[in-house]
């Protein structure tokens, strides 16, 4: 009797432990906002008592995933067309604007001081340039000590909205490169990490490499990145204020669902490689999806500083405004 009144009460709390976690919301995908998404669910759970939880496991993950219908919601940094979206049944909007960085790992040469000019990157990432010292890269770093010792690339093993956007910036340089959430490089050195954290890691540890990674991540492990030759000819350190000067750019409406690839903007004064991530969501999933719109909504009111100070571009008022329209359009506000 004493052993069927245990389980009875075991059966009991664990069915009621499954109620408490009913209404957690669940979203992955995209590695790019991980950090922030992060923090706005630690502070709306804190506010609310309602529990959000996002893993970052890469934006072809997140299209996938939110394509079986095995997340309420889901994260992914390349924004998918129209088209697209209507043959998946989902609706798309965007949620705050982030940056790449070029991140390295080389003796002698500190945070900012390597630029790199827009052939330079090419060359790196095509496999032209194979050295430090390669004249390409050692022309516009006179100051500088550059080893003669191979470039490793750091890239992503994951199909990766980072990637994408990545790729987008390098097919802007040059045509030859194609755009794609895991494109085949050329580099004679790469090494593949999974999700910005190990492409990080790979940089990290490996001496003379160089890769792109979301800003937060290189801010988080003081990772020392280059300034990078801008659409005007200026060498743009990576900062808020040159990531909000590039943002200022970005134009999207509610009738493409907010479809626009930002990167490679105007402006003597932005920062080059720039993206937004973007968050989808099932049409058919009505109810779920309101409690979605609600947390973004509340971080769209509260969630700026957290943002800002992760290094992320908290979108402007005009843009949450057209998105909790679109929300109320399509009946999920």
């Amino acid at each position: 009797m004493r052993l069927s009144k245990l389980l009875t009460t075991a059966l009991v709390a664990t069915v009621t432990l499954t109620s408490v976690h009913a209404d957690e919301l669940k979203g992955r995908g995209a590695s790019f906002p991980g950090p922030v998404y992060k923090a706005w669910t630690a502070d709306y759970f804190k506010a609310t008592k309602n529990q959000v939880n996002y893993t970052p496991t890469g934006s072809g993950d997140g299209i996938k995933s939110i394509t079986k219908r095995m997340v309420d919601f889901a994260g992914s940094d390349k924004p998918l067309k129209p088209k697209t979206l209507k043959k998946k049944k989902l609706y798309m909007f965007p949620a705050v604007v982030g940056s790449i960085v070029l991140a390295y790992n080389i003796d002698g040469v500190k945070d900012g001081e390597l630029k790199l000019s827009r052939a330079a990157i090419a060359a790196i990432f095509s496999g032209e340039a194979t050295n430090w010292d390669d004249e390409v890269i050692a022309k516009d770093n006179k100051g500088l000590k550059l080893p003669h010792a191979p470039i490793t690339v750091a890239v992503r093993a994951d199909k990766s909205g980072t990637t994408f956007n990545f790729t987008y910036f390098l097919h802007q340089l040059n045509d030859k490169f194609k755009i794609s959430k895991k494109p085949k490089w050329k580099a004679p050195k790469v090494v593949a990490g999974k999700s910005n954290s190990g492409v990080s890691a790979n940089i990290q540890q490996i001496k003379n490499s160089i890769g792109y990674i979301e800003y937060s991540f290189k801010e988080k492990l003081g990772l020392p990145a280059a300034q990078v030759e801008n659409k005007e000819g200026k060498f743009i350190n990576p900062t808020l204020e040159s990531f909000q000067d590039a943002a200022k750019y970005a134009t999207w409406t509610a009738d493409k669902d907010f479809y626009a690839v930002i990167g490679d903007p105007d402006g003597n004064t932005s920062y080059p490689i720039v993206a937004a991530t973007f968050i989808l969501l099932p049409k058919e999933k009505v109810k779920t999806d309101k409690e979605v719109t609600k947390f973004f909504d509340w971080a769209y009111t509260n969630g700026d500083k957290a943002a800002s100070d992760l290094g992320y571009v908290p979108l402007p008022k005009e843009t949450k405004d057209a998105i909790r329209k679109y929300w109320e359009t399509k009946g999920i506000k």
